[in-house]
């Protein structure tokens, strides 16, 4: 099961994030740098997959964007692997070439996107 869904530049600022279940807004801050620190720190050689605290990251680096996905221990890393690149392939479509300005002005039509993405 898909916990939350980030997706973060470079710098490690959050442009996108949806969360499948309840966590309070001073957890998900530390959460998220967690996360990010994790995830930014590690080079294009290692694995996308991350086993961090009670649960897996699958994560994808889209130029200056990435996209990061927290599941359960139950969860498919190369369905979710997929459904991230699925995801962008949906954007660059909306976009013509997704870009990190793009996310951060259209918000809402990437939560959509998401949600639709997701839900099936």
């Amino acid at each position: 099961m898909i916990k939350f869904f980030l997706m973060v530049n470079k710098q490690g600022q959050t442009r996108l994030s949806k969360y499948y279940e309840h966590v309070e807004i001073n957890k998900r801050t530390l959460l998220e740098t967690e996360v990010i620190k994790s995830c930014l720190s590690r080079s294009s050689e290692q694995c996308s997959f991350i086993e961090f605290k009670d649960f897996k990251l699958i994560y994808r680096q889209y130029a200056a964007l990435f996209i990061v996905v927290g599941v359960n221990d139950t969860e498919n890393e190369m369905a979710i692997y997929e459904f991230i690149h699925n995801f962008v392939e949906v954007l660059d479509e909306y976009f013509s070439r997704v870009s990190e300005l793009d996310v951060s002005f259209f918000k809402a039509v990437s939560q959509v996107f998401l949600s639709r993405q997701s839900t099936g």
